[in-house]
C-alpha cells in the first residue's frame, strides 16, 4: 500500500518547511509514504525548499492557476505514481500532521472511500464570525445537495481512496472543498469525518482576500454546485415561484374582472402572463437542464472506466 501526502503550493517558501517538517514518512497500514507539491507558478524558493526537504514528486505550472486546477493536477500525478490511498493538506501547515493516521483509518479499514478532516470551526480564534458563519453555511449547501453529513465541507484537510481519486472531477475554478464531497456523496461513495486539531496561523488566507471578495466567491460557488448538481430542483424552483407569482397576480385580475372594474387592471393580466410564460419556460429549461447533467453522468463513467483501463495497462 502506498500513500502520497499532496500540498499545493504558491509562494510558499516561507512556510512549506514547517509543514514538510510535520509530515510523517511512516504511517500504520502503508509500506510507502510519499510526498507530492503541486507548484502552481511560484515566483518565490518553493520548489527549491522542497527539493531540500525531500519532496518525492512535484508537479509545476508555469503560471497561476489557481487553487481548483492544483488539487486536480496533484490528484492525477499521484494517481500515475501508484498512489492506493492520497492525502491532501495544506502549505501553511493550518492542519495537525499528527491526525493523519485517524484520517486514512476509515480508508484501511474499508469503511470509507473519502474522509474530511473536522475542524473545531467556532474555536478557532483567528477566523473572523463572518466566515465561520459562511464555513456553516458552505457546509449546509453540501449536506443538501450530497446527501452527506459532513460538519466541515470547506476543510481542504482529506483522504481519499485511489477509486475516490479516479472519479472525482472538478468543474469549478476557485475550490474544491465543496464540489469533490458533492460529486463523492451523488455518486455512492462511502464518506465520512473524523475530528481533526489545527496549528498557529502562519500566514493569512490565500483565499480570503478580503470579507466581500470571500462572501461574493462563497455565494457565487454555492450557486454554481446548486446549478451543476441539481440543476432540476434549481431551475424548477425558480421555475415554480415565477409561475405562482403571476397565477396569483391573475387570480387578482380576475377577481376585478368579475367585479366589474376589470378594466382598471389590464397590466396585471399582462404581468400575470409573462410571469407565468417565464416559469413554464424555466420549468421545460430544469428538463434540459437534467438531461444534460444525466449527460455529464455518463461521461464521468466512460472517464473512470478509461482511468482503470489505463491503470492496469
Amino acid at each position: 500500500m502506498k500513500l502520497i501526502i499532496q500540498i499545493p503550493c504558491y509562494n510558499e517558501a516561507g512556510t512549506l518547511a514547517i509543514a514538510l517538517a510535520a509530515l510523517p514518512r511512516h504511517v500504520e497500514g502503508f509500506e510507502i509514504v510519499e510526498w507530492l507539491i503541486i507548484d502552481d507558478g511560484s515566483t518565490d524558493d518553493t520548489v527549491k525548499i522542497a527539493r531540500g526537504c525531500g519532496v518525492d514528486h512535484i508537479v509545476s505550472f508555469t503560471r497561476n492557476q489557481g487553487l481548483a486546477k492544483g488539487f486536480m493536477a496533484g490528484i492525477k500525478r499521484a494517481l500515475a505514481e501508484g498512489a492506493d490511498v492520497i492525502i491532501n493538506t495544506d502549505a501553511d501547515n493550518q492542519y495537525n500532521a499528527a491526525d493523519i493516521p485517524a484520517l486514512v483509518a476509515p480508508i484501511i479499514g474499508g469503511k470509507a472511500d473519502y474522509v474530511i478532516g473536522e475542524r473545531p470551526i467556532s474555536a478557532i480564534e483567528h477566523f473572523s464570525p463572518v466566515k465561520k458563519v459562511l464555513q456553516k453555511i458552505g457546509s449546509w449547501v453540501v449536506r443538501v445537495a450530497s446527501k452527506t453529513d459532513i460538519p466541515d465541507a470547506p476543510s481542504g484537510f482529506r483522504a481519499m481512496s485511489r477509486e475516490c481519486a479516479m472519479r472525482l472531477n472538478v468543474f469549478n475554478e476557485y475550490t474544491y472543498t465543496l464540489e469533490t464531497i458533492i460529486q463523492a456523496g451523488q455518486k455512492g461513495m462511502a464518506i465520512t469525518s473524523v475530528p481533526v486539531g489545527v496549528n498557529e496561523d502562519l500566514r493569512p488566507s490565500r483565499l480570503v482576500k478580503s470579507i466581500p471578495s470571500y462572501i461574493k466567491k462563497s455565494i457565487i460557488t454555492i450557486i454554481r454546485i446548486f446549478v451543476v448538481y441539481k440543476p432540476f430542483r434549481f431551475f424548477m424552483t425558480i421555475g415554480a415561484i415565477l409561475f405562482a407569482l403571476g397565477f396569483s397576480i391573475g387570480l387578482r385580475f380576475l377577481y376585478y374582472y368579475f367585479t366589474g372594474n376589470g378594466e382598471g387592471y389590464v397590466q396585471s393580466l399582462i404581468l400575470a402572463g409573462l410571469l407565468m410564460g417565464m416559469g413554464f419556460q424555466t420549468g421545460l429549461i430544469a428538463f434540459i437542464a437534467d438531461l444534460l447533467s444525466v449527460n455529464r453522468k455518463l461521461l464521468e463513467e466512460v472517464r473512470l472506466m478509461q482511468n482503470n483501463t489505463a491503470s492496469k495497462l
